[in-house]
C-alpha cells in the first residue's frame, strides 16, 4: 500500500538524540548538586584568605557577616573580636595561617559544614555557614566529614 520506507539512519538519529539528552541531563543534574553547597565553600575561602592575608578585622566582619561590626559591637557581645583573635589568630589552635584548601562541604539543617585543611596538617578545621544569612559559627561537636575518598567527592 502506500506505507512509507523504513528509514534506519532516522530511527538511529531518533535513538542517539535520546540517548545524549539523557546523558547531559545527568551530568547537568551532577554538576547543579555537586556545587549546591558554592556560595557557602565561597564564603569560608574568603575567610580563610582573610586569615592568611593577617587582616583579621576582615574576617571578623566575614564571621560575623557585618562589615559594619565596630559601630555596633553589642550584636557581638556572644563571640567578640578578642575571643575571635585567640582563636584565629598566630596564637590560635591553628597559628600563623600560610595556606589553606577548602577541601568538602556536608549540608544539613539551616547549615553547612565546611572542612578545610590549614598550613597541610592532618587535622582539618570545619566551619558552619549559615544558609540564609552566610554567618560563619563553630560546628556542633559530633558533626564529622569524610571527604578522603572519590566517592565521597562524587556525592559530595
Amino acid at each position: 500500500m502506500d506505507a512509507q520506507q523504513y528509514d534506519e539512519a532516522r530511527d538511529r538519529r531518533r535513538r542517539n538524540l535520546i540517548i545524549g539528552a539523557v546523558f547531559a541531563g545527568l551530568i547537568l543534574a551532577w554538576v547543579a548538586y555537586h556545587l549546591r553547597n558554592y556560595p557557602e565553600r565561597r564564603v569560608v575561602e574568603k575567610f580563610f584568605a582573610a586569615l592568611q592575608q593577617q587582616d583579621f578585622e576582615k574576617a571578623y566582619a566575614i564571621w560575623q557577616e557585618d562589615p559594619d561590626w565596630k559601630k555596633h559591637a553589642d550584636r557581638s557581645s556572644k563571640y567578640g573580636f578578642g575571643d575571635f583573635s585567640r582563636d584565629w589568630g598566630p596564637a590560635g589552635d591553628w597559628g600563623k595561617i600560610k595556606s589553606y584548601s577548602v577541601d568538602c562541604s556536608y549540608s544539613s539543617g539551616s547549615g553547612v559544614t565546611v572542612q578545610v585543611t590549614v598550613n597541610q596538617r592532618a587535622e582539618q578545621a570545619s566551619v558552619r555557614v549559615d544558609k540564609s544569612d552566610k554567618r560563619l559559627y563553630f560546628p556542633p561537636p559530633g558533626i564529622q566529614i569524610d571527604c578522603g575518598n572519590w566517592f565521597g567527592w562524587l556525592t559530595e
